[in-house]
């Protein structure tokens, strides 16, 4: 298939956006949109998010087999794919390595809480800052096959409403029904797990 450049341009800037917020510092991060019912855009290994170009960026099945065999894709790509196997509505998935989200994934005992945040309204379907929001942290692996394997079954128990979860020392992956929905999910997010670990400093304790 041709290219995508519309779809290209606008990851691109997103990815330069998230980049120069540094939230994917040292080529972290990796960004990813479905182009079609086969394919989706994705960053290649080891692209400087801040500077972007559709240079780093390339096509993969929806297994995560790459179009171009001779490019490599991001090591996450499996947690991508897992993600848009799930939800057959989602259309962009969107990683990140902020400071604030891979603090927090470390030092919390648990899942994530989330209430009383009228930024939770930003995730689709939160229609309230009382509602309850959990965002999953699952424990790091090397064994991308076994974590996206871990995605699937938080998924299957209706653990991952938040639109999100968390890798623990990792950062936070987030998505939505477009790019738009996964940028406002994903900045959604990240403002409250700011909100929270300025909370922890202010009174003690973890997330």
């Amino acid at each position: 298939m041709m290219f995508p450049t519309a779809e290209a341009q606008a990851l691109c800037e997103v990815g330069r956006l998230f980049g120069e917020r540094q939230w994917c510092l040292a080529t972290g991060g990796n960004f990813s949109v479905r182009v079609d019912d086969s394919h989706l855009l994705i960053t290649r290994s080891g692209t400087d998010k801040a500077r972007l170009t559709a240079e780093g960026l390339m096509l993969c099945d929806l297994d995560g087999a790459p179009a171009d065999r001779r490019l490599r894709p991001s090591a996450e790509t499996a947690l991508h794919t897992a993600v848009y196997a799930l939800d057959e509505k989602a259309g962009a998935v969107l990683h990140t390595h902020s400071v604030t989200s891979t603090v927090v994934s470390r030092a919390a005992a648990n899942d994530i809480v989330i209430q009383g945040f009228e930024m939770q309204k930003s995730i689709d379907e939160v229609a309230s800052h009382d509602e309850r929001l959990i965002l999953p942290v699952l424990e790091n692996s090397q064994n991308l096959a076994q974590l996206a394997g871990i995605v699937r079954q938080r998924y299957a128990l209706g653990h991952l409403r938040a639109r999100g979860f968390l890798v623990r020392g990792h950062g936070l992956y987030a998505w939505g029904n477009d790019l738009d929905g996964a940028k406002r999910h994903l900045e959604g997010l990240e403002f409250l797990l700011s909100c929270l670990w300025q909370e922890c400093l202010l009174h003690g304790g973890a997330p």
